[in-house]
């Protein structure tokens, strides 16, 4: 598992990372340059944390989830930084709406008083609440998918970081823009990363659709492969007692 780096001024406050996520764009912040060749230790703990509860959440492990974003918040109160807290709230909140879990995102609410407004922007984003005048704000990857895939769904296509591409794709779904071609590629993507809590989440859209469209077989299939992948020992018996 790959954790995100941290900041130094050699880099000009620029993230040098092999797998840039949704906390390149949300907890820039918790890297900005200290202006000394030593890193804050806080810095490396939240940030490290914070991947590994983004991590766990996604391969279905609240365990360790929780234990992560515990450590992660705790190391940001330390600072005394709301807006960083309410940084890593938006991230916990994002992996929700990738894994198609639409709720409040509380935590951050509490916070909004001192989150910046980039924040408040994506905040809105997250519950599909965002307005035009505000796409300029995002994060690259969903102010393309919010500018392109109301008329080109396929513009998904064109982000390559795949948390970002299921945030995009959620929201999509959560305001009835998502097509077959999006559901298809957030389950391809999910997949692919091996990450069960949103793979489940989007093959049971998938299935639905199928049904819905008279595609009985493929849904069955969607069945298997979602009993599968929720390490059910019997497929074929789960198949055989859905829903007709």
């Amino acid at each position: 598992m790959n954790t995100l780096p941290v900041h130094t001024p050699s880099l000009h406050c620029k993230v040098a990372t092999a797998r840039k996520t949704v906390a390149l764009a949300i907890l820039t912040t918790l890297a900005a340059c200290a202006g000394t060749p030593r890193v804050p230790d806080w810095q490396i703990q939240a940030k490290s944390a914070m991947d590994r509860s983004v991590v766990a959440y996604l391969e279905g492990n609240e365990r360790i989830e929780a234990a992560e974003l515990m450590l992660a918040r705790r190391q940001i109160a330390s600072t005394g930084r709301t807006d960083l807290l309410a940084a890593a709230e938006l991230l916990h909140c994002a992996t929700r709406v990738a894994s198609l879990v639409f709720e409040p995102c509380a935590r951050f609410e509490a916070l909004r008083l001192d989150a910046t407004q980039d924040q408040h922007v994506y905040a809105n984003y997250l519950r599909g609440q965002i307005i035009a005048g505000d796409i300029a704000q995002l994060p690259p990857a969903q102010r393309i998918a919010t500018m392109h895939t109301a008329s080109d769904p396929s513009a998904l296509r064109g982000i390559d970081d795949p948390l970002s591409l299921l945030v995009a794709a959620g929201v999509l779904l959560q305001t009835g823009k998502a097509n077959p071609a999006v559901i298809a590629q957030a389950v391809d993507t999910a997949s692919a990363q091996g990450w069960r809590r949103p793979l489940l989440a989007w093959l049971t859209v998938q299935e639905h659709h199928a049904r819905t469209a008279g595609q009985t077989d493929l849904a069955d299939r969607l069945l298997r492969r979602k009993a599968v992948a929720a390490g059910e020992s019997h497929p074929r018996h789960n198949q055989e007692n859905s829903v007709q």
